[in-house]
């Protein structure tokens, strides 16, 4: 089985461990959730993996590609999307999209009919020439999700994508990821929304205090709780998880 990502002891320290000794692997062609309470560590660990933050020491493979020997190439393959939108308020969302795809070396002709076709798929072709100033939250979180597919990146990861879209908004955004993962793109997420990641994960990984606590299928992430049964939901799992990993 291909490997989009493998993260071997990983670790990153500010003014206390963030990471630590930190492992796990995503299936390519699948669809990743990352758990975990605040400050679990989720958020560093992606920004290391999107080569945004150094981290102090371990290893990151991307798609095979040594992403501290070789940052550009992984950066190549990969896109990040925070959970707070980055975006040029000044510029459309059409605009917004060509100059990225213009950093990334995207034909131009190319670049523009994705565009168009990504801005479509999220409900936002009427949108297409209006500056990005005066849209909402959601809006400008799918301007920013469609410039991180702009490039068709091998790898997409993404940090509370569905967070401030309403209803109609993140059906949108959620079909959009499992249509890419079921044409065999690979997406890590993370998500507060538990029901969100169980329903449309193929693996989760549960972290707490940098460190991976568990990691698989629903039926795999039971087996490695003591006391779970068949019923038990993402949520009893996570919540038994990150209690027994609290010091006493």
């Amino acid at each position: 089985m291909t490997e989009a990502l493998i993260v071997r002891g990983l670790n990153k320290t500010f003014a206390k461990p963030a990471v630590s000794n930190l492992d796990l692997t995503v299936h390519a062609g699948e669809l990743y959730a990352l758990l975990g309470p605040n400050g679990a560590g989720k958020t560093t660990t992606l920004r290391m993996v999107a080569g945004l933050t150094q981290p102090d020491s371990g290893e990151i493979s991307v798609f095979g590609i040594d992403a501290r020997k070789d940052p550009s190439a992984a950066k190549a393959v990969t896109a990040w999307a925070p959970d707070e939108a980055m975006i040029y308020d000044r510029l459309t969302p059409l605009e917004y999209l060509e100059f990225v795809a213009g950093l990334w070396n995207v034909d131009p002709a190319v670049a523009k009919t994705r565009a168009e076709q990504l801005l479509a798929q999220l409900g936002l072709a009427e949108e297409a020439q209006r500056r990005c100033e005066g849209f909402s939250r959601g809006m400008k979180q799918k301007v920013a999700l469609a410039g991180a597919l702009i490039h068709d990146p091998k790898l997409l990861i993404l940090d509370e994508p569905l967070t401030g879209l309403d209803a109609g908004a993140a059906r949108l955004v959620k079909d959009m990821l499992q249509a890419r993962v079921d044409a065999g793109g690979t997406v890590i997420l993370t998500t507060h929304i538990l029901e969100v990641a169980e329903r449309m994960a193929d693996r989760i990984g549960i972290i707490a205090g940098g460190r991976l606590l568990a990691e698989g299928r629903m039926d795999e992430l039971r087996a490695q709780t003591g006391g779970a049964t068949g019923d038990s939901t993402l949520e009893d799992l996570f919540l038994q998880l990150t209690a027994e990993s609290q010091p006493a």
